[in-house]
């Protein structure tokens, strides 16, 4: 039986995670990348395709696709626009960092 694909990328993650430079990375990026998960879960949930959004937008549906691939780092105005289109509020959230 073949292992899912998933299980390989979470276990290829955590052998990364042992490398210093990749985990202060991952750290560093992980904010906008738990927005983009968001942001994707409710798209898909509320039955929007790429096109539709990349429409309401003025842009293609490719950049939404690589928006969410993460393949490139969004502009905050870029993340603003999806977020407008979608009638979504966002918020942002500052404290101390944990000791």
């Amino acid at each position: 039986m073949k292992k899912s694909t998933k299980t390989n990328y979470n276990q290829y993650r955590e052998k990364l995670m042992h490398d210093p430079e990749f985990k202060k990375a991952y750290d560093e990026l992980g904010p906008v990348y738990e927005l983009i998960r968001a942001i994707i879960r409710y798209r898909i949930e509320h039955g929007i395709s790429q096109k539709e959004l990349a429409d309401k937008i003025g842009t293609k549906q490719s950049s939404i696709s690589r928006f969410e691939s993460t393949a490139q780092m969004p502009s905050f105005s870029f993340i603003k626009k999806i977020v407008d289109a979608l009638d979504l509020e966002l918020e942002f959230h500052i404290h101390p960092r944990a000791v």
